[in-house]
Parts: C-alpha cells; sequence; structure tokens
C-alpha cells in the first residue's frame, strides 16, 4: 500500500488516492459537528500582528470538512471570513489579464478538450511571429499588460523553441505607450531543461491544471498521448521549481470528477509544494467543464452547481489564504460578480480562447477551446469593476522587482502589500485610464484612483504615487513602480 507523504516527490505519494478517500469520510462524518468546525473556523480567521496579518491557513482535512458542512450560520461564517481573508492580503484590487492561444495542434487524445487529436473539423491553426505580433499588438491596444500564453501539446508544431521565441516575440512589441510587462506560461508537463530556458526567457507563472487528481479518471480521461502519464503531469510543479521557476499555478477542471475529490487533491498539491519548497502555489485557478467544438459538458455527470462552486472558492481561500485566485471568462458576469468577494483576485476580461482573434473584429470560433460566457471587451469588465468597488489592476511590479517565490509570500505575509501593491495598482490602472478609456471609464476611474490614494498608510509611499499619477497624467511616462 502506498504511503501518504506530503514530502515525497512520487505522484502517487503526495496526492493519495487513500488519503483522500480517509478526508472525504472524515469530512462527511464531522460535517454535523458544530464544535469541530467553529474550531477549524477560528484556526482560519486572520489575526493582526505588529507587523500585518497573519493566517494559519487549513490542511486538506480541516478545509474538506468546512465543503461538507451544511450548517447555515457555519456556511455563512465560511463566507465572511473569506471575504476578510481576500481584503487582508490582496484588498480590493483585482489583477487584470488574457490569454493568448498560439497553437491548437495537439497529440493528446484528452477526451474534455477540442484540440483532441481526433477532431478532424476543428480548424487547426499557429500563428507565425508576425501574426503573434499584430496580435501583441491589439491586446496593447486594447491595454493589457499581462498575458497567459497557451498550446496545445505537439512537439512538431509547438516544439519548446517556438514558444520561447513567442515569448522573445511578446516582449519585442511595444505599441504607442503600450507593453506586456509578464507572460504566464501555460503549456504541456516538460522537463527541467525546459523550465530553465522558460525561466531565461523571463516567464512570469508556469500553470498546469491537473485537470483532475483522481488517477483511474485521469487515465481514461486521456487515453493516448504523453498526457496520459499522470506521474510525469503531476510531478511537473516540482521540475519547473527545479527549473528555477519560483511562481507555479495549479488548478484542476471541475465537472470531470467528483469535486469532494478534486477539492482535496487540489490541496495536497498545494501542501506539497509547501513541504518540499517551502513556498505554496502562486496562483489556484478555478475553471469548471464548459461547451466547446466537439465536446458537449453534459457528458460529464461531475458538473456543480453555482453555489457549490461559490463555497469551493471560499473554502480555497480559507485553506491557502496567501494564493492568487483566478477565474476566468468560462463564467459568466454574474457568476464572477458573486465570487470576486470570496477569494478571487485575477480575472481574465476580453478573452478569446481561438489561436490568436484578437485583430478580428468578430470573435473567430473554428479554433475556440471553449465557449467564452463573458464577453464584454476589456473597459466595459474595467468599468464594471471599478463601480463594484474594486482597483482593477494592471500591475506587473512584484515579477520585474524580484518579489517572486518566498519573498513575494513574506511580503503578502507582513502587511506591506498596502504599502506596495497598491500604489502600484493605482498607478497602472491611471496609465489604462490615459491611454485606453473611454470616457465614462475616466471619469469613474480618476475619481476611485483619488479615492484610493488616501488608504496608502506611509505618508511618503502616498505622496510618491500621487507625484507619479500625476506625471502619467501629463506626459507619455510610463511603468512607475514600487
Amino acid at each position: 500500500m502506498t504511503i501518504y507523504n506530503p514530502k515525497s516527490l512520487k505522484a502517487e505519494e503526495f496526492i493519495n488516492d487513500a488519503e483522500i478517500r480517509e478526508t472525504l469520510a472524515y469530512a462527511e462524518k464531522n460535517k454535523g459537528n458544530a464544535a469541530l468546525i467553529d474550531e477549524i473556523l477560528e484556526k482560519a480567521r486572520p489575526r493582526k500582528t505588529e507587523t500585518g496579518t497573519v493566517c494559519r491557513g487549513l490542511s486538506h482535512r480541516e478545509a474538506s470538512v468546512l465543503l461538507a458542512c451544511e450548517i447555515p450560520e457555519k456556511v455563512q461564517e465560511i463566507y465572511r471570513l473569506a471575504e476578510e481573508i481576500k481584503l487582508a492580503f490582496y484588498g480590493n484590487r483585482i489583477v487584470m489579464f488574457a490569454p493568448l492561444y498560439l497553437s491548437n495542434y495537439c497529440v493528446n487524445g484528452c477526451l474534455y478538450c477540442p484540440y483532441h487529436l481526433k477532431n478532424k473539423h476543428i480548424t487547426r491553426k499557429k500563428l507565425t511571429q508576425e501574426e503573434v505580433a499584430r496580435e501583441v499588438t491589439a491586446l496593447q491596444d486594447m491595454g493589457h499588460k499581462r498575458l497567459a500564453i497557451e498550446a496545445g501539446e505537439d512537439p512538431v508544431n509547438n516544439p519548446i523553441e517556438y514558444i520561447l521565441e513567442c515569448i522573445h516575440t511578446i516582449y519585442g512589441v511595444n505599441h504607442k505607450n503600450g507593453a506586456i510587462r509578464r507572460v504566464n506560461v501555460n503549456i504541456a508537463a516538460t522537463t527541467v531543461e525546459n523550465y530553465r530556458l522558460l525561466k531565461e526567457a523571463g516567464i512570469g507563472t508556469y500553470i498546469l491544471f491537473q485537470e483532475t487528481y483522481h488517477k483511474e479518471s485521469y487515465l481514461q480521461l486521456h487515453p493516448t498521448g504523453p498526457k496520459h502519464d499522470y506521474d510525469y503531469h503531476t510531478e511537473a510543479m516540482d521540475r519547473a521549481m527545479e527549473g528555477g521557476i519560483d511562481d507555479v499555478g495549479l488548478g484542476v477542471l471541475f465537472g470531470l470528477e467528483m469535486y469532494k475529490y478534486e477539492f482535496a487533491g487540489l490541496l495536497m498539491h498545494a501542501e506539497h509544494l509547501e513541504a518540499v519548497h517551502g513556498v505554496g502555489p502562486h496562483t489556484i485557478s478555478v475553471p469548471r467543464v464548459k461547451h466547446a467544438d466537439d465536446i458537449d459538458p453534459d457528458v460529464f455527470d461531475n458538473s456543480i452547481p453555482d453555489e457549490m462552486f461559490e463555497k469551493i472558492i471560499a473554502c480555497i481561500r480559507l485553506a491557502v489564504p496567501y494564493t492568487g485566485m483566478i477565474i476566468s471568462t468560462r463564467e459568466s458576469q454574474e457568476v464572477r460578480e458573486r465570487v470576486l468577494k470570496l477569494g478571487i483576485s485575477q480575472v481574465s476580461g476580453a478573452s478569446r480562447t481561438s489561436v490568436g482573434g484578437y485583430t478580428e473584429k468578430e470573435r473567430p470560433h473554428d479554433s475556440e477551446q471553449f465557449d467564452v460566457s463573458d464577453q464584454r471587451t476589456l473597459d466595459e469588465v474595467v468599468r464594471w469593476l471599478m463601480e463594484t468597488g474594486h482597483i482593477p489592476s494592471f500591475c506587473t511590479a512584484c515579477y520585474r522587482e524580484g518579489r517572486t517565490g518566498d519573498r513575494f509570500m513574506s511580503l503578502c505575509k507582513n502587511g506591506q502589500i498596502l504599502n506596495c501593491c497598491h500604489p502600484n495598482a493605482l498607478m497602472t490602472l491611471t496609465e489604462y485610464l490615459v491611454d485606453y478609456a473611454e470616457e465614462e471609464t475616466k471619469q469613474i476611474g480618476f475619481a476611485l484612483v483619488e479615492q484610493e490614494l488616501a488608504k496608502i498608510p506611509k505618508e511618503k509611499v502616498r505622496e510618491i504615487a500621487r507625484r507619479n499619477i500625476e506625471d502619467i497624467k501629463k506626459s507619455n511616462r510610463r511603468d512607475f513602480r514600487f
């Protein structure tokens, strides 16, 4: 029998099936245990210190008890604490990004993805470097500063050399006042050497969704191709960190397997990274299976209703308090609005899930990976966020100042976010307002910036930020950062 060991580098030991099943049984047994639930909630509660706010987080077993809890007043306390933790470490800032699909050529047979090898009627595309540059120009003209690049797994069409060339091209495009300042990478599991090459290319976060932590289901859902290797895929984050990548992003595709199992597995993966590397995931994404070409989400019988989806997000926030949480345009405006206060700190805007597509007025559908529910423009998303009391942030300063990995986490933990991320968010928002925003958005935005400046605790920082903001308004000087 395989023994659970969070410090192991073997997938079946740090994501241990027996431990997950025992956890789910324990959660089911204690879902009505009010005394235990109160004890867990008390452990999750943020505490003020002389240097900031600290959170202990929760184990996968403790968080699973909260997820199973059906006592109404305790569920409401989970939501209240999630909001408190989110505000303590991320404030009311929401980081903006967009995906850029480079190629949908793929050799895998994943049953939930339209890029699978046997799909013969999807249009196969791969961007040339000239097309990449045009897409990036279009994204810059919207106001984007941060991209997540995506590509299918195909060693012939999408080798690591192609990905590296695309990253070089992206960073080399500067149109008017535009610039992509951070490229995150979501590509298939690869070797330590290739991760070193990505690090040298200046990427931000390496993102890889597990899809499902249930090994038997994983093998069935990935019947052919290199992605069939569960261990190699699950151990990818360890290789990435060995290759020097400080920030990694986890995620499961909710709907493929029972959500309670996935939830426990996801948190075990986060615990493993903390135990082995001293720092947990920089981000956790929460995608759900959606309709796409050749893919019917109703085929997968583990879909979760919006209410449970919200509860999952809140419980992740309690369990992994310092991680960034991402929600994409897979979800509707209504769902995105409800989960913002429960833990989400990053959203995409004006996303296109086709290969390229940003240069086209009409959204192309012939090469989409999934249907986009939230089809608003970036300006509409920015305005919506501000009207709901949030600061849309285009900041990438921490990455470029070397505040990554454990250095970012220590900054987050000691309460210095308000003196760093908050003014950076306001300065990058001002850039967006001056360079790209519609008039109504500008009016709302400038009033918000003025209001939020007053919340910066240190007077010196506040005054520098104010001066920089005025400089942005009056000149083409950009990229101020703390």
